[in-house]
């Protein structure tokens, strides 16, 4: 095979990249995609066997541990993971320095922002009410259907899916603060906070968008404190992890009226039991976790890592790497 150079660069996973070959070796594993396939030779890479492979696509959300059996017998030096969440792979030990991890976050961020604003916009219009009646009556909601426009969205969380959800809201005429680890200035924003200050930040929000990774430093980020934070009309969206919200505290800041209700497209836990009281509450949306499916993120992730094989391939920093520190 002819070398068109060699590069030696290492991602922030710590793991050395070697590259610089004309045909990237790839394997998709354990279930092939004949548009995986596609993507990685239309990049310029050739599909081989997990044991000859250079770079693996892992496609199994729920084997942790498969992905480790394969690779104490692969020469791989790069896994693509397809998901935005990794955390379980994280806690099982998959991903760890002796190998650079890249995933898809950023990948299906304007998907799961439409389905958070669509969620917003439910609880303001008081879809919660209105879906479920049986007859025209209007009634008292006790919190009224409201506009967009003057009210003031907090995102917590301002990557892939924040980012795009802010730009959503620009021609809503909402107020928009983002919320982040990094400080990095939320665009289109009125400001952005440090995540040390987001109890400062709930009193005066309407709608608290959750669109953070869940690491062990956020498990729990909103608990009964945050909500015995919030207004009595505000509504929590959570579009990232069920682990990011204590169900039970939930439970009871809408079951006593501290908040004005929630819309969840992540539960924990999830699957959401079929007796479980969030089932019971009117004031709450769930959806099963469908913000982006695969479906739809699937022509995003072809995209991705056919990018990421060419930047393999020449031994360019790849798009998506996990730091290994932070669990994401």
């Amino acid at each position: 095979m002819p070398e068109l150079r060699l590069a030696l660069t290492r991602g922030r996973g710590g793991a050395a990249l070697v590259s610089g070959q004309s045909e990237p070796r790839m394997a998709v594993v354990p279930s092939g995609d004949e548009g995986l396939n596609a993507a990685i030779e239309s990049a310029g890479g050739r599909i081989v066997e997990a044991g000859a492979a250079q770079g693996i696509v892992w496609t199994e959300p729920g084997d942790p541990q498969g992905l480790i059996d394969l690779l104490s017998e692969s020469p791989a030096t790069w896994v693509q993971l397809p998901f935005a969440g990794i955390e379980s792979f994280v806690a099982a030990g998959a991903v760890d320095d002796s190998h650079t991890f890249a995933c898809a976050k950023g990948a299906y961020g304007h998907a799961t922002a439409e389905h958070a604003l669509t969620l917003l916009l439910a609880g303001a219009r008081r879809l919660d009410v209105h879906v479920r009646a049986k007859s025209w009556e209007r009634g008292d909601l006790g919190h009224p259907e409201r506009r967009i426009a003057g009210t003031t969205v907090v995102i917590v969380g301002t990557g892939g899916i924040g980012s795009e959800l802010a730009a959503m809201l620009v021609p809503l005429r909402a107020r928009t603060i983002g919320v982040n680890r990094s400080g990095k200035a939320l665009e289109g924003a009125e400001r952005t906070e440090p995540a040390a200050r987001l109890d400062e930040l709930l009193p005066g929000a309407d709608f608290v968008v959750v669109a953070a990774a869940h690491t062990r430093a956020t498990h729990h980020l909103f608990a009964a404190e945050q909500f015995a934070r919030m207004k009595e009309d505000a509504w929590l969206v959570n579009v990232a992890r069920g682990g990011l919200v204590d169900t039970n505290a939930l439970v009871a800041a809408l079951q006593s009226g501290a908040i004005g209700g929630a819309a969840l497209d992540v539960t924990d836990p999830e699957p959401l039991p079929d007796r479980h009281p969030l089932w019971d509450i009117p004031n709450v949306i769930i959806t099963p976790h469908v913000a982006n499916t695969w479906n739809m993120g699937l022509a995003e992730l072809r995209q991705l890592v056919a990018r990421n094989v060419t930047h393999f391939a020449h031994g360019e920093q790849l798009e998506g790497v996990v730091d290994v520190r932070l669990g994401y």
